[in-house]
């Protein structure tokens, strides 16, 4: 394989190379929630999961990726900060429609919305109807759960009550109302079979992910104040567990991106009422999905559509991102799928060390991540990369 500057030539045995990963759902958090995690930090952590390409989420930053303002202070931010490339998707919040044009000819990926309360109030939720009047031209990624739908948790809450509150009912229901819109739709972290079967009778252009968490972990195993689990939709039983890998495997569900959605330690009481819900899993994703894959004998080849190309196709970015061929950027994750990753939160890139994986040996190690040609994760370590901000083409 020849790489680099002035070339050379890398031998690298019987590894596995692959096109460098592309994760679509990060949340980076910088600038204004820097202390949840950052360019530098989020970064590194692709890096040394064999990700080149990351798209940060318009939320959970201060202020949130709504106008053309916002963006330059988010590329602001992002700037000297990257390991790996990166794009942004922008947002849509009720009255921020008339800055779409501006966000598009500023390269955003498309935008993102809430059909619920965000968590966060500066990116409050957007009506379907509001949608329907809307004509984009790139992909609208939708957070789909009905509010009516939703129960009330009070504390102190178990997994259980927490669980019942967002039943499968939420979430097929949003999708439903999803149906009537025009242009690419895109269903974010689908959590449940209910969910699967309510895209396959939409009339018009829908796509849908999943996530590492959802097709690794099953409510069944979620003690009551294990808050680390938690994220929403929530992580449900094993059957619907099950039918998200069905659903992967007979290209129902076309990708598997992190949602990656850190916070402080301390925000993750141990009550599931009050506790963040969000997931740390950007250095994880291949490790945890190749173990589980492998186990249900999908075979390795299926991992390159999941994690890279329709990332990179759903972003406008596989003009360049997502595969091996003349013409693309030289980004290849290197490694072993007979390797094993041994998790230690403290020994992870992420800004802070809470993971539901904690102590879990999982199959497969990354070995080497190249991006552009340049080695930037090698031997455990990451090196310093030259990750650049990428616009939509």
């Amino acid at each position: 394989m020849e790489i680099g500057e002035g070339s050379a030539d890398l031998d690298f045995g019987d590894l596995v190379v692959m096109p460098g990963l592309v994760d679509s759902h990060v949340h980076v958090n910088e600038p204004g929630r820097t202390e949840w995690e950052g360019f530098a930090s989020a970064t590194r952590a692709a890096a040394a999961g064999g990700t080149t390409t990351i798209v940060d989420m318009p939320l959970n930053s201060v202020p949130p990726t709504i106008d053309p303002d916002s963006l330059a202070k988010k590329r602001s931010a992002a700037k000297g900060r990257l390991q790996v490339d990166t794009a942004f998707w922008g947002g849509l919040v009720p009255d921020s429609e008339r800055h779409v044009g501006a966000l598009v000819d500023e390269g955003v990926c498309g935008f993102k919305v809430f059909l619920v309360d965000s968590g966060v109030p500066e990116f409050p939720p957007v009506g379907v109807d509001q949608l329907e009047k809307l004509d984009l031209g790139v992909p609208l990624l939708v957070h789909a759960e009905d509010s009516g739908q939703l129960g009330v948790v009070t504390s102190p809450a178990t997994y259980r009550d927490y669980l019942e509150s967002r039943p499968p009912r939420a979430e097929s229901a949003a999708i439903e109302a999803l149906h009537s819109l025009r242009g690419a739709v895109h269903v974010l972290h689908v959590s449940s079979s209910d969910g699967v079967d309510a895209m396959l009778d939409a009339p018009g252009e829908m796509t849908g992910e999943t996530c590492p968490h959802y097709l690794f972990f099953s409510a069944e195993d979620i003690a009551d104040r294990a808050t680390e689990f938690k994220c929403a939709p929530p992580i449900r039983e094993a059957e619907h567990r099950e039918a998200l890998w069905d659903a992967l495997v007979e290209g129902r569900l076309q990708m598997v991106v992190s949602d990656h959605s850190p916070s402080p330690p301390e925000l993750k009481t141990d009550d599931f009422a009050t506790a963040w819900g969000g997931i740390s899993s950007l250095q994880l994703r291949l490790p945890v999905i190749w173990d589980s894959a492998a186990a249900r004998s999908v075979d390795l080849a299926r991992l390159v559509d999941w994690l890279s190309r329709a990332p990179a196709l759903l972003a406008g970015l596989a003009d360049r991102k997502g595969s091996i061929e003349p013409g693309r950027d030289a980004d290849f994750v290197v490694w072993d799928p007979d390797g094993a990753t041994r998790v230690r939160g403290r020994a992870l890139e992420h800004r802070h060390s809470l993971t539901p994986y904690e102590g879990m040996t999982l199959r497969g190690e990354v070995i080497a991540t190249l991006l552009g040609g340049d080695t930037i994760f090698e031997g455990g370590r990451v090196v310093d990369g030259r990750g650049r901000m990428l616009r939509r083409q």
